[in-house]
């Protein structure tokens, strides 16, 4: 997993403590936008940093081949909330449930934009830090593979690549990770995390398309 050139030009490669404050600073900023969930599914997703001997990383999986909805999408850990469970504690639960990582609720840096899928969920962003790097033991139930990218890949230079949207909707945007060019909803979480929390440059989420069969 070789970085990018801008790897060090944006100071990824910096102390990992500067790295932390400064998403911490982003995110205190950001006044994030809250669905009202009434009528809908809610569910949260993970956005793990973790330090790798190749610099700071992030994690991503492909769901597991034989699952009904959603077999072998590109995505981050998460899941449906359970009742009793907020944003932090279900993307806590599904990364553990999916990965054996056990989170601490104190490394959650804060919540980006809430975002409605396809499939009819509000879905809550959840960003964290790991201090120590993490072994990711995927569960070949919920995930066929996982890996730990490096956060230069979310600055790829044709990042994010935009697209028309076939059925006539917003632009489908895209992000770069592994060689490969991920779909919403998941590339529009990492946008909006590589813009707010890595850049401090405000951005939505909300006028992005979805491709249809993310609704399967």
């Amino acid at each position: 997993m070789r970085p990018w050139p801008k790897f060090a030009k944006h100071g990824y490669g910096v102390g990992v403590q500067h790295l932390r404050a400064r998403i911490e600073t982003h995110l205190a900023s950001f006044e994030r936008v809250s669905l009202d969930p009434t009528g809908r599914r809610q569910a949260a997703v993970a956005i793990v940093v973790s330090p790798t001997a190749q610099g700071p990383a992030w994690i991503l999986t492909r769901r597991a081949l034989h699952m009904r909805r959603g077999a072998g999408n590109y995505a981050l850990p998460g899941g449906n909330i359970d009742p009793g469970e907020d944003p932090i504690d279900a993307a806590r639960r599904e990364t553990y449930e999916e990965l054996g990582v056990e989170l601490a609720r104190e490394g959650a840096l804060g919540l980006l934009d809430d975002f409605l899928t396809l499939g009819g969920h509000v879905v809550t962003p959840v960003v964290f830090w790991t201090p120590e790097p993490v072994t990711l033991a995927p569960n070949p139930e919920e995930v066929h593979a996982a890996w730990l990218v490096p956060l230069a890949d979310l600055d790829h230079p044709r990042a994010p690549r935009r697209s028309r949207h076939p059925d006539g909707g917003p632009p489908i945007l895209r992000m770069f990770a592994r060689g490969s060019w991920l779909n919403p909803p998941t590339a529009a979480w990492l946008y909006q995390f590589r813009e707010v929390c890595l850049h401090g440059r405000p951005c939505r989420t909300d006028a992005i398309g979805q491709p249809g069969w993310t609704a399967r």
